[in-house]
This record gives C-alpha cells, sequence and structure tokens, in this order.
C-alpha cells in the first residue's frame, strides 16, 4: 500500500512523560506512536504541532470549578481515584494540549478531507469530574468550538472505543448540532452509560464479519440522514480480541479494515473526517504502539 506523506498528522511532544510502566495507562504510547508513525516514513512537514494548553479554552464545555481544581491539584482524593491517574504538572501539560490537537485535526480535516491526532479520545470525562484514564473531554470541545464558532453545521461523532462514551453523550446531550453514536461492547465500563443519540451495545467476544457489517451499516446510515460538515471518529483499539481492557473478538486485520472503512466511507460521502486514537491496553507496549498505527496507516493509504 502506497502511503500518503501529505496526510496531516497531530502531535505534540509533551503527550508522553516519565511515568509509572507498570501502570494500566500506559503513558508511553504516544511518544511509541510517533516513532512508529515516523518509522512508516508519513511524519515530516506534514506533522503539526497543537498550542500548549491551558484550563481557560476548556470553560466552554467543562465547569470552570472542576478544572482550575484539577490544574492545581486539588480535587479530593475520591475525585482522583475516579479519574484513575497520579497527578503531576506535566500530566496536566498533556491533558490539556491534547484538546488543542484534536480540535487542529478537525481544523486540518475540514481543510484536507481527512487529518489524525496521535492522542485524544477522552470520551469518559464528564462537565464536572472525570473518569476511566480521562480528565477532559477532547471530543465535546472540538464539536462545541466548531459549532459555536460557526466553522461547521453539524457534526457527527462516530465513537468505536469499545467502551461507550458516556462523557460525550452527557455533555453534548444538548447541543443539537452535534449527534453522538457510540458502538460498543454493552457488558463493559461504564457499567452507567449516558445515552448517546445512537447507542448500539454488542455482545461480549463478537468477531470481525458481524462487527464490521455493523459499522458499515450504521455510518452509511448516518453519513446518508444527517449529511454532517465533520467526522470525529474515535479509533479506539481496545475492541482487539486480546486487549487487557476489552471484551470483544476482532482481529488485528479486523482493526485494519474497520479504520480503511470507515474512512472509505466518509470520503465517498465527500465528509470531512478527523481521527483520534481512544483506548487500547497492553503490557507490551511496542505492540500497543503498533495498534494504534493501524488508524494513521489506513488514513494514510488515501
Amino acid at each position: 500500500m502506497r502511503l500518503n506523506p501529505h496526510l496531516p498528522l497531530v502531535y505534540h511532544s509533551n503527550y508522553s512523560f516519565s511515568f509509572d510502566p507498570k501502570h494500566r495507562f500506559v503513558m508511553s504510547k504516544f511518544a511509541h506512536l510517533y516513532e512508529q508513525v515516523k518509522g512508516l516514513g508519513i511524519a515530516g512537514n506534514n506533522l503539526v504541532e497543537p498550542i500548549w494548553g491551558s484550563p481557560e479554552p476548556l470553560e466552554l464545555v467543562h465547569c470552570e470549578n472542576y478544572i482550575h481544581d484539577l490544574w492545581h491539584n486539588r480535587l479530593d482524593e475520591k475525585a482522583m481515584r475516579r479519574i484513575g491517574l497520579p497527578w503531576s504538572q506535566p500530566l496536566m501539560d498533556r491533558t490539556f494540549t491534547a484538546p488543542q490537537g484534536t480540535l487542529q485535526t478537525a481544523r486540518l480535516a475540514l481543510k484536507h478531507g481527512l487529518a489524525c491526532h496521535l492522542a485524544g479520545g477522552t470520551h469518559h470525562a464528564h462537565t464536572d469530574f472525570g473518569s476511566g484514564f480521562c480528565m477532559v473531554n477532547d471530543l465535546a470541545f472540538t464539536a462545541q468550538t466548531l459549532i459555536q464558532s460557526g466553522e461547521v453545521t453539524n457534526v457527527l461523532i462516530f465513537d468505536l472505543d469499545v467502551h461507550q462514551g458516556d462523557g460525550t453523550a452527557a455533555m453534548l446531550a444538548h447541543q443539537p448540532y452535534a449527534y453522538t453514536c457510540s458502538i460498543h461492547c454493552e457488558k463493559n465500563f461504564p457499567f452507567r452509560k449516558s445515552p448517546s443519540d445512537l447507542d448500539i451495545g454488542l455482545a461480549n467476544n463478537m468477531q470481525d464479519a458481524e462487527y464490521l457489517g455493523v459499522v458499515d451499516d450504521t455510518l452509511q446510515f448516518l453519513l446518508k440522514e444527517l449529511n454532517p460538515d465533520l467526522v470525529l471518529y474515535d479509533a479506539g483499539v481496545d475492541i482487539w480480541q486480546d486487549d487487557g481492557l476489552g471484551k470483544l473478538d476482532i482481529s488485528w486485520d479486523g482493526i485494519k479494515q474497520r479504520d480503511h472503512l470507515v474512512f472509505k466511507r466518509c470520503l465517498e460521502h465527500n465528509t470531512a473526517i478527523a481521527s483520534v486514537i481512544g483506548g487500547g491496553y497492553d503490557r507490551d507496549h511496542t505492540r500497543l504502539a503498533q495498534r494504534h498505527a493501524i488508524v494513521i496507516e489506513q488514513a494514510a493509504g488515501f
């Protein structure tokens, strides 16, 4: 497959920092992903660095008290336990920069038709609390920013992480121009789900053919019904059969087919698409980065 060296990519070096390598959340995966993409020969002049993040822009979608308490390490133990990550300034730097990265990716997609973020997909963060390794919600922030600024009329958030996008669904429930769709493993985290505009809960151990059929049918229907200006695609790779926190039985090749299909359908419909990497869990950190690189490689094939 010939790869497009001009595919717009967004990445910041603060996405990875010194962090417990045994923690369930692999903080090094962003830097490893960057190295994987460089190895594919598609990370040169097309690489864009987002602005360094701060709390203020996130006030658009998050409770001001919450994000400032988070930034200044004033959240109580219970709130931090729910997030599942230990507070540090480098963590804050990357947490508030990544939403700027997703926003930058979306703007590049609107300009070029397609763009990929080497991070993002923190869909468990709610207006006033964080959860499931997610502190602020880059998808809700990006959708709301673009709608409010008039850069788009409507946005489809197509969330294919194995876990339901509860935070995004709750935060955009009253935004009529953002449509949230989550296709996820039903019997998995979060156990209390917030209703998306469309939720499709999959049975444990679903395999490639059935899964790809659901994804294709759903996306084609939504593109036709909504005719969105932009698709924000959460390409979680925790659907993989050997993922540490997934309960589906999707092969490595199934992930490739899924990502190719999503890009193909959007581009056929002349709909701009911006991808974020979403969730993925693996004790083998190099293998995890290779899994996350699938979406970049598939995008570069167009």
